[in-house]
């Protein structure tokens, strides 16, 4: 409703200015002019608006619609404080700003035969009025002027996404969706009239390579993908070195810390469980599941990993090959909480058909289900077992807390004795104990994850809004005070202390964010 541009100082990550925009809907592209002294954004308005900035003074100099269709990409030429390019749904314009006004030329496609205006993703520029733009069907228009004037067709086999002009020696870097093969690659390095090019394969084991963005310096190529990964590529040796990885589609349910060490490890709906490494901020191994995963939970020695998928099939993997202990379908919906008990011995798979089962995991892989919870009467949010392995607590989609014997699965109803039951590990947003975490004006889907502290004495939760919040534990007044956290965008799926509580992993939705917090001072 509000959309707002944010410029930033790289080196001290301070706000420098923030620009309240004209766009509504969102903006889709911002450019600096070659002084930096001007901003060029594009909304999302029916309009698709372009505005001009003088941004270190947040005034607007001049803004014009920019076209009936879609805009992509617009990006001032890089020698030019008045010049720039907009491409987008089968158009492509070429802007001077003149004074306080817009002035604009569609591209012509002059006498080229077949030539036809396709849709455009990227932008690059070459010497001499040279403009070059990378299509939909793989090909790069060149442009003379506003004339197009040639055509490098299948510059690659998918869309040309992305695109990067050198200044210093005028080469063009192109990025786009591709199969790696021994002479292609999602990667380019081009001449400065884009004649002749060499390939650099990511080497990042996908069927398909997407680049989404590209940039170019000092002999190396920084890429960024559609796989969330960023990549450096040595131009001499095409060596490959991933930077940054993350899950590729949200979102993030799966959450879980390591029993003694800083790793904890995520699980997605991209079919990856992954594990990191919290002091170098680094993925340290992936699995890919080929299904949806769900949750995921480290044996009481760290020895074993369980996972539940979305299709209903459990996996338990072992820490130090990776390699698959044992697997079981039981259920037909998703997994949506899985426990292994403090003593080891038995695993509880929580799922979407209302129900909890049990296994024991002494008696081999064969994972032949022993009993299950009756009685629960919505799908499963949160477990937690008991210290003495003896109960367990489950909250359900209505709200409701339950406890169970283990492994009967008999439904505990007597109040008394289950005030006198110690917890193991507790991740319900339901109970007396966390009555206050719920604020005046929460609906009850609103609070979504909670975890208490090894040590006991605080709480975290997680909400609809993306705010992280650290409570004392127990907290049974209503409204309790608390301390707030902002970073996630939607809502937070997970939240878990690590194992001497001094940091707090939470996971993203549709972000699909990792966030550490580091835990400075506690709350008493």
């Amino acid at each position: 409703t509000a959309p707002s541009i944010h410029i930033w100082d790289a080196v001290n990550k301070q706000t420098l200015s923030i620009l309240r925009c004209y766009h509504s809907k969102g903006v889709c592209s911002v450019s600096f002019s070659a002084t930096g002294k001007l901003l060029l954004s594009v909304g999302l308005d029916p309009e698709h608006t372009i505005t001009i900035w003088r941004w270190q003074e947040g005034a607007k100099i001049a803004s014009r619609a920019g076209h009936n269709q879609r805009i992509f990409v617009a990006e001032f030429r890089p020698d030019s404080d008045t010049q720039f390019v907009s491409v987008g749904v089968k158009h492509v314009k070429f802007w001077t700003l003149a004074g306080r006004a817009l002035l604009s030329k569609k591209g012509l496609l002059s006498t080229l035969e077949d030539a036809r205006m396709q849709t455009m993703l990227a932008i690059a520029f070459g010497a001499n009025n040279l403009t070059f733009t990378g299509t939909i069907s793989g090909d790069v228009c060149v442009w003379k002027d506003h004339m197009l004037c040639r055509i490098v067709a299948r510059a690659h086999n998918g869309p040309v996404f992305a695109m990067y002009t050198t200044l210093r020696d005028g080469l063009i870097v192109t990025g786009g969706k591709e199969r790696p093969s021994k002479e292609g690659g999602a990667v380019k390095l081009w001449d400065q009239e884009l004649r002749r090019c060499r390939a650099f394969r990511l080497e990042t084991g996908q069927v398909t390579d997407c680049v989404r963005s590209v940039c170019r310096s000092k002999g190396k190529i920084l890429v960024g993908t559609r796989n969330a990964e960023i990549i450096e590529v040595g131009e001499k040796n095409a060596a490959c070195n991933i930077l940054v990885n993350g899950h590729v589609d949200g979102p993030i349910w799966g959450l879980a810390t390591h029993p003694s060490r800083d790793f904890f490890l995520s699980a997605a709906e991209d079919g990856t469980v992954r594990l990191w490494d919290i002091a170098d901020k680094k993925m340290l191994n992936k699995v890919n599941l080929g299904h949806a995963a769900r949750t995921v939970c480290y044996s009481p020695e760290g020895d074993m990993v369980a996972i539940g998928m979305k299709n209903g099939e459990f996996i338990i993997l072992l820490v130090s090959s990776l390699k698959i202990w044992g697997k079981k379908r039981d259920r037909r919906c998703a997994i949506h909480d899985i426990r292994f008990s403090p003593d080891s011995r038995y695993l509880a798979v929580g799922s979407s058909e209302n129900s909890v089962d049990f296994y024991d995991l002494t008696l081999g892989p064969t994972l032949n289900r022993i009993s299950y919870c009756k009685d629960i009467p919505s799908f499963v949010i949160q477990m937690d077992f008991s210290a003495d392995s003896r109960y367990l607590q489950v909250s359900s989609g209505c709200y409701k807390r339950h406890v169970y014997e283990v492994p009967s699965g008999k439904h505990l109803m007597d109040h008394a004795a289950i005030d006198r039951i110690t917890w193991a590990t507790w991740t319900s947003i339901l109970g007396d104990e966390v009555m206050g975490i719920w604020s005046r004006h929460a609906e009850k889907a609103d609070v979504t994850c909670a975890c208490v502290s090894h040590s006991g004495i605080s709480l975290v939760t997680g909400d609809d809004f993306g705010m992280v919040k650290l409570f004392d534990f127990p907290c049974p007044e209503k409204f309790a005070k608390h301390k707030r956290f902002l970073g996630h965008s939607p809502h937070v799926t997970n939240i878990r202390f690590t194992s001497g509580d001094r940091h707090v992993i939470s996971a993203g939705g549709d972000d699909c964010s990792l966030f550490v917090w580091k835990c400075v001072h506690m709350p008493h």
